[in-house]
């Protein structure tokens, strides 16, 4: 209950607070700042960011790394247009998220930042709820939350800055929170017809990768792949999001897509079948069909597709929760004795390169995939890494040691930029760890004001960053076509000392020996830091090589 001379953004930041909103993403303006103080004064945390796009984009990754609703607020106008990248890469990532976004005041003849909102919203993929009615809007707000978990998007909701500055009239009775309507359903089991042609297309094949995605993780169905494989003398992989869910496993060849090894491509080139465990089954996920041409592919999900992104991507199909439908296919598929899973394999999985290819060296500057050797080798397991994207990515996600629980990649809408937003989301949502994110330089100089955002709020956050001076997808490329790279050439920013000019600490890494003396002072002092570290433009990743094969520069 609310009394006394309550206004509607009082109201508005109680209904927020009464679905569990411990953390929200903010930059304030007039149409969202007493919503916002309101909301902190209710004991709600509040990060307060530099730009909008950072706010949604820390609420995604909050959200896929609490398993919560990511809550952000924005203003109004220009507040809104900052969030046309965030919200697509959260659409397709299918993160739920609640943003309060303001509106123009409706009793303005004019107001110069009035806009169109709900369009531009609707354009991303994201839901937009215009509240118009005061009397109505914490049934809304409630709604946005049940909407946004159960169609696992955004939702904006709208608010005219004049109506959230009106006295609530009356008493307030808040409606039943969302988690109280929210169905509890229990994981669906599998039609018993479907099981049996499942087993059946399982034990008529000759080479099987069972391949698990983020709807595995989500259901705990780790485990029950590891049992299949190992029934079905089967080869392990995830996707990029899904990362490290058999990092122990001796027959795990780690990611399946663009950024796959050499051995696991070689793997999935002798593959008759691909059962996908909770997969979308994305183009990125099969290198748009290219990564496993000869095999057939079974779907395990609750909402089986057979066309993902302009291709058919499964043959057949078992309706089932993730883990129940791989636990019972387990229990009537044949076992088969080793054949695949030798201790060849195990050993080439285990010591082969990501990528062997060989490129001359160049003095004062890195290969990236020596310096990713030597961060894996140095970094602790438990600190939780956080993975940008562009170029660098690719040698990033070479870390097959690592939990999946402790590794996050959102590469979806394959926007660079959104490195240290990320990291900060984490941070909040793992308060107690400590974060390191890796990115690229001009990913990083995108939204480089965020680390006063990390000094600010004391966040623990250590940022590696492969320095090329360049975009580094953009000149490989332009190399390879033959045209000049200068556009996309800026030089190395001596980015150690922007991240001292903010109150951070600073280090360009030109020796990879140091690097286990870093660690160990990090880990002693904690804080923020940003390491910068030189590396080569001559060397580009399996991916640019595989798009743009005349690319030259090979040793």
């Amino acid at each position: 209950m609310i009394g006394g001379a309550a206004h509607v953004f009082d109201v508005l930041a109680a209904a927020f607070r009464q679905e569990d909103v411990e953390t929200c993403f903010a930059l304030m303006g007039d149409a969202n700042m007493n919503f916002a103080t309101r909301l902190g004064e209710a004991g709600c945390r509040m990060i307060y960011v530099r730009h909008e796009h950072c706010a949604v984009a820390a609420a995604m990754a909050y959200a896929r790394k609490s398993r919560r609703i990511g809550v952000a607020t924005v203003t109004c106008g220009p507040g809104l247009t900052q969030l046309t990248t965030a919200l697509p890469a959260a659409v397709r990532a299918q993160l739920p998220l609640v943003v309060f976004a303001g509106e123009a005041p409706l009793k303005a003849g004019w107001y110069n930042q009035a806009i169109d909102q709900a369009p531009i919203v609707r354009a991303t993929g994201a839901a937009y709820l215009s509240l118009h009615l005061p009397e109505r809007m914490p049934v809304a707000v409630r709604n946005a939350f049940l909407q946004a978990k159960r169609e696992r998007r955004p939702v904006v909701l709208g608010v005219p800055f004049d109506l959230q500055n009106l006295i609530w009239e009356g008493e307030v009775d808040l409606p039943v929170p969302s988690k109280a309507l929210l169905p509890q359903m229990a994981p669906i089991p599998p039609n018993p017809e479907d099981l049996a042609r499942a087993a059946a297309m399982i034990d008529g094949a000759r080479r099987i990768v069972v391949m698990a995605g983020m709807g595995a993780v989500e259901a705990g169905a780790g485990r029950a792949c590891r049992a299949l494989a190992a029934r079905c003398d089967a080869l392990l992989a995830t996707t990029l999001p899904a990362r490290g869910l058999f990092h122990d496993d001796p027959f795990s060849i780690g990611i399946a897509g663009g950024f796959s090894s050499d051995t696991a491509r070689a793997c999935f080139a002798e593959a008759d079948l691909v059962v996908a465990v909770g997969c979308s089954l994305a183009s990125h996920n099969s290198d748009a069909g290219k990564l496993w041409p000869g095999a057939q592919v079974l779907q395990i999900d609750v909402d089986p597709v057979t066309v993902s992104q302009g291709r058919v991507a499964a043959n057949a199909h078992l309706r089932a929760d993730a883990r129940l439908g791989v636990e019972m296919l387990s229990e009537v598929v044949s076992e088969r004795s080793s054949d695949w899973r030798s201790a060849a394999l195990a050993k080439r999985i285990a010591t082969a390169p990501a990528d062997a290819s060989v490129f001359s060296g160049e003095p004062g500057v890195h290969d990236p995939r020596d310096v990713v050797a030597a961060l894996d080798a140095a970094l602790p397991l438990d600190w939780e890494m956080v993975n940008s994207s562009g170029h660098c990515s690719f040698y990033f996600a070479q870390m097959p040691g690592r939990p999946q629980e402790r590794f996050l990649t959102i590469r979806e809408f394959g926007a660079i930029g959104n490195g240290i937003s990320f990291a900060i989301g984490v941070a909040a949502a793992r308060p107690g760890d400590t974060i390191v994110m890796f990115d690229g330089d001009g990913s990083l100089l995108m939204h480089v004001q965020e680390l006063e955002t990390i000094r600010r709020h004391g966040l623990n956050i250590l940022i590696v960053v492969l320095n090329d001076g360049a975009y580094g997808s953009e000149i490989h490329k332009l190399r390879a076509e033959g045209l000049d790279d200068g556009g996309a050439v800026f030089g190395r920013t001596d980015l150690a000392a922007i991240a001292r000019g903010f109150g951070l600490g600073g280090e360009t890494v030109t020796d990879l020996g140091e690097i286990p003396r870093l660690v160990d002072g990090f880990a002693e002092t904690g804080g923020a830091a940003v390491w910068d570290i030189p590396i080569s433009d001559k060397v580009y990743s399996p991916v640019i090589r595989r798009a743009h094969p005349n690319i030259g520069g090979l040793g």
